[in-house]
């Protein structure tokens, strides 16, 4: 049996991945089939030199609705190995991942928006986490991430009610970068991409390192500046380092290598 095509991947501009849910036949919610290809398509992005930063996107009026709750009922959890839910929520890319939201982010489709370092979205989209109405806990990292990005009673209020929020009132609180009208979302993402892609890759992979780390892992004022050493000396000893310096003395654009 031909297994179909959940999760389409586009190299943008050289050093862009373009990666896009494909089943909204389903709402583009996650058995474990298309798990298994989120988690091939993070760990093209992660494998590949030339791919400095990722835009995730859907195809559909929503961008996810989570779990398929249709293939939880067989034990298909949408669940991998290697990765987690929905094959990246655990362990996502050590680089920029850009999420673009169009329509309903609900429960684990919120928890993939939370996997993402920067978020775009139109302000017609909408943000639940709904598990609770299914007996179910956002056991995607929405529980304790939410309440980390938003203010807590509010994360809470989300966590406990299973309401949604607009678009709008997410941007209040700090958890969009970019609040868009839909027809702009997309071409805002891949903006704000091209921003990331103009530096320097080693920096941009590092910096993103030290800062997801010490954030999600609330290192002290200690720890961080003894983790942030392997990182901070990968750049000192990066051949784009000394390209930066040459290009800004020689008042030219850089041209990076990625290494």
């Amino acid at each position: 049996m031909n297994k179909s095509t959940y999760i389409r991947t586009e190299t943008l501009d050289e050093h862009i991945l373009l990666i896009t849910l494909d089943r909204s036949e389903a709402r583009n919610a996650f058995n474990g089939e298309m798990a298994h290809q989120m988690e091939r398509a993070i760990d093209q992005y992660e494998a590949d030199d030339q791919l400095w930063a990722a835009v995730l996107t859907a195809n559909g009026p929503t961008f996810s609705a989570g779990q398929d709750l249709k293939s939880a009922r067989t034990g298909d959890m949408g669940v991998t190995k290697k990765r987690g839910a929905f094959g990246v929520m655990r362990v996502p890319p050590d680089k920029p991942l850009i999420a673009c939201v169009n329509g309903q982010a609900f429960a684990g489709g919120l928890e993939l928006v939370l996997s993402c370092d920067l978020i775009v979205a139109s302000d017609t989209s909408e943000f639940a986490l709904t598990e609770a109405k299914r007996a179910l806990m956002a056991g995607g990292g929405g529980c304790f991430r939410l309440p980390r990005r938003i203010p807590y009673h509010i994360a809470m209020e989300m966590i406990l009610t299973g309401a949604p929020f607009t678009a709008q009132q997410m941007f209040n609180f700090g958890l969009i970068n970019r609040l868009q009208r839909p027809e702009e979302t997309y071409e805002a993402a891949i903006e704000l991409a091209k921003q990331l892609t103009a530096n320097s890759p080693i920096a941009v992979q590092s910096s993103r390192t030290v800062a997801a780390r010490s954030f999600a892992e609330q290192w002290s004022e200690e720890k961080s500046w003894k983790e942030q050493g392997p990182y901070f000396q990968r750049i000192l000893d990066s051949e784009d380092m000394v390209e930066g310096l040459a290009a800004f003395a020689e008042k030219r654009d850089p041209v990076w290598k990625a290494r």
